[in-house]
């Protein structure tokens, strides 16, 4: 019983100490998560559907909350993109270190002759700030909004009104749409939730300097610009760029255990701070 009560403690401990990492001004807040498939056709949509298991399996580990705000599929397989609700205490603090392109080799399961391809898909990671700590980022006066049919895999599931709604920030050019909730005044604020995220990324890039760039429209998803990578094939190992941590097990990570890649990352903030 001892044993186990100074196990626990040190699961206990561990997390205390990687949450002392996340001083953030944000970080204690719920994110949103969206996907983008970059370069490599259907293998980079298939990947980017990969992620977005990988990072249901690790909130799901965490007890976190997921919503899907919006979802486009892709022509044959995986989806074109993909925007996630991430609701739980250092929700943001934990995924800010997914931020960038992540990069995939592996023999193609959609190439006849079965060779190797790499592909590329782009992960925005946004603090959820509320309503009524937007600080006047949204003027209404400068937000387009479109409404249309939501779209869906049929049945019953889509809806016969007009509940979608994009919203386009005319001065930013930031388009944002949402899909997902049975009624078009829940999606405006779901939309409007995320356009106020993702105005708030831009202010926060302008103040930190040390920050090339946070969002993901300025990256292109595409050969030289990843964060990590997975490979598949000839052998199996996650890299991150960035930390230059690696594991040999790439199959655990995309199961979604990605706290040591979070942890490194957050370590060479610290240091680099100091």
């Amino acid at each position: 019983m001892v044993e186990q009560e100074i196990s626990e403690l040190d699961v206990t401990l561990e997390e205390k100490i990687f949450q002392q990492m996340l001083s953030g001004q944000y970080d204690e807040v719920d994110a949103i998560l969206a996907i983008h498939a970059g370069a490599g056709g259907t293998d980079s949509q298939d990947w980017a559907d990969m992620l977005q298991r990988m990072f249901l399996r690790w909130a799901g580990n965490k007890k976190y909350q997921v919503e899907i705000l919006d979802m486009t599929p892709g022509e044959e397989a995986g989806i074109k993109s993909v925007t996630l609700s991430i609701q739980g205490k250092y929700a943001y603090g934990y995924l800010r270190s997914e931020r960038g392109v992540h990069r995939l080799v592996r023999l193609s399961p959609f190439d006849a002759a079965h060779r190797r391809h790499t592909s590329f898909a782009l992960v925005e990671v946004l603090p959820k700030i509320d309503n009524n700590d937007d600080e006047g980022l949204v003027d209404m006066n400068d937000v387009k909004i479109d409404v249309y049919r939501s779209s869906g895999a049929g049945g019953q599931n889509v809806q016969k009104n007009s509940t979608a709604i994009r919203l386009t920030h005319i001065p930013s050019g930031i388009v944002v749409t949402c899909q997902n909730e049975r009624s078009q005044g829940q999606n405006r604020e779901v939309a409007l939730s995320v356009l106020r995220s993702r105005l708030l990324q831009i202010r926060l890039a302008k103040k930190e300097a040390e920050i090339a760039v946070l969002k993901g429209d300025y990256t292109k998803a595409e050969w030289g610009s990843q964060i990590r990578s997975y490979v598949l094939h000839p052998y199996q190992m996650v890299k991150d760029h960035r930390t230059n941590f690696e594991v040999g097990s790439a199959e655990n990570v995309l199961d979604g255990q990605l706290d040591r890649f979070m942890e490194e990352y957050l370590k060479q903030g610290d240091s680099e701070k100091n």
